[in-house]
């Protein structure tokens, strides 16, 4: 089928043949006349499906047929960064249609406080809102909620993950009973569940190949020393001449320095919740523009970030949740193009890879390290087990329920007639143990061996 099967609004329709957009994804065919019978929905597809136009085509065109200018649409979303291109993409779509949206989030100054809050009150058909930043402005009273005709949620389970789900609540108690709810979710733990039923009216589902990753990524993986990571991530990144990168880190302060150790042979930026709401949408604005062509980040940037054109995800620490992988890689292969995903694995997260690879249904190819690299650690899918060959078996000393034999004192001579026990004797190190690889040549190209 393609979006004229819809039978969407001329304008809305003319505004989608301009953009380009001829087929509907999975998600879209299956959301779109869900909404637009006015069902509460549930829907789970993982990221980079286009779930956001799922939710954002059928609300503008019910908004373009009732003709009304008021506040008709909640849109809530668990970063400034999503919720920033949430509006983005309204705008887009509505070129023909005169509605107009408004982001609402934290992080700028009493002006754009001013400014949100003048946007409430004054109408815009469309709210794009960060929970914390929308209670705020609803504490302060002078906002009119009562002609809201749709909520929606966005990334739902980071929300949940996030600790909004109080929040959230709250902001329900502001709108009407009568309303369209609508939830969208990369994953769908049985958390999200139990929270959809406090605020869904007999919802639709609709699951979307939860856990997979798109077809178009070519995933793989190197085993390796954390100290060699950095040098392996410089060999990578010199071997093209990538437009977009994106390299993902488990803490900021790691983002740092990495980002501190390949500026000076890289075009990078760093991206982290230290940067300012200015500095961060600048950086962005230059990821996105292809004036900044890699950009090191925390998994703030996993979600939310609708680039096309990424053409490699580096994991440069193996992300801890699986869920967060499949978002992470799902940052490259959108709108039904090819990319890479590389992901470096230390001897402590092999079991962490393992538990990606059980979520995602596959095996994923090992790579050799670079020539001139020293060798890396050995790969084992086996769980590791205990010296005594039981993982985790051992037996607990029964607990006497007499307390004077549990807690029985030592007189000062019984303590000191006993002898202490000395420490074993330590074993060496092991000769074999990794030393910090050197610098190495230019790596060659990976045949896979295994095919």
């Amino acid at each position: 089928m393609d979006f004229s099967s819809f039978n969407f609004e001329p304008a809305l329709q003319e505004g989608l043949d301009a953009m380009g957009f001829e087929q509907p994804t999975p998600i879209q065919e299956k959301s779109i006349p869900v909404i637009l019978q006015n069902k509460d929905l549930i829907a789970c597809a993982q990221t980079g499906t286009g779930k956001t136009a799922a939710f954002i085509l059928p609300v503008l065109n019910k908004i373009c047929q009732s003709g009304s200018s008021s506040l008709n649409t909640l849109i809530l979303a668990p970063t400034r960064e999503l919720a920033i291109q949430i509006d983005q993409q309204i705008q887009g779509f509505a070129y023909f249609l005169g509605i107009s949206s408004i982001p609402v989030y934290g992080g700028g100054d009493g002006v754009v406080w001013e400014q949100q809050k003048r946007a409430l009150v004054t109408g815009a058909e469309i709210v794009v809102a960060t929970p914390g930043r929308l209670i705020a402005l609803l504490a302060g009273g002078k906002i009119d909620l009562k002609s809201l005709k749709h909520l929606i949620l966005d990334e739902a389970d980071r929300m949940m993950d996030m600790g909004f789900s109080d929040d959230i609540l709250k902001i329900v108690n502001y709108l009407p009973k009568n309303r369209q709810t609508i939830l969208f979710s990369a994953t769908m733990p049985p958390k999200i569940r139990q929270f959809s039923m406090k605020i869904l009216n007999q919802p639709e589902e609709i699951s979307i190949a939860i856990g997979k990753t798109a077809e178009g990524v070519t995933q793989s993986f190197y085993s390796v020393y954390d100290t060699q990571k950095e040098d392996l991530v410089a060999n990578i990144l010199s071997q093209k001449s990538y437009e977009a990168v994106i390299i993902f880190s488990s803490t900021k302060e790691k983002v740092k320095n990495l980002y501190r150790a390949l500026r000076k042979k890289f075009d990078v930026e760093a991206f982290h919740s230290d940067l300012d709401q200015v500095e961060r949408e600048k950086i962005m604005s230059a990821f996105k523009n292809k004036s900044v062509k890699i950009l090191i980040g925390t998994d703030i940037i996993s979600r939310g970030i609708d680039v096309v054109g990424i053409e490699l995800v580096i994991n440069y620490d193996t992300p801890s949740d699986p869920e967060d992988y499949v978002h992470r890689v799902g940052r490259t292969a959108r709108a039904d193009k090819e990319g890479e995903a590389i992901t470096f694995v230390n001897p402590k997260d092999q079991y962490k890879f393992t538990r990606i690879e059980n979520l995602i249904g596959m095996e994923v190819n090992q790579l050799p390290l670079p020539e001139g690299m020293e060798t890396g650690p050995t790969y084992s899918r086996e769980p590791k087990k205990s010296k005594s060959g039981n993982k985790g078996s051992f037996k607990k000393k029964p607990f006497n329920k007499n307390p004077k034999s549990n807690f029985k004192k030592r007189s000062n001579d019984q303590a000191s007639s006993q002898p202490q026990q000395s420490k074993p004797n330590q074993e060496p190190n092991p000769s074999g143990t990794a030393k910090k690889p050197g610098r190495f040549g230019p790596r060659k190209n990976v045949v896979d061996n295994g095919e």
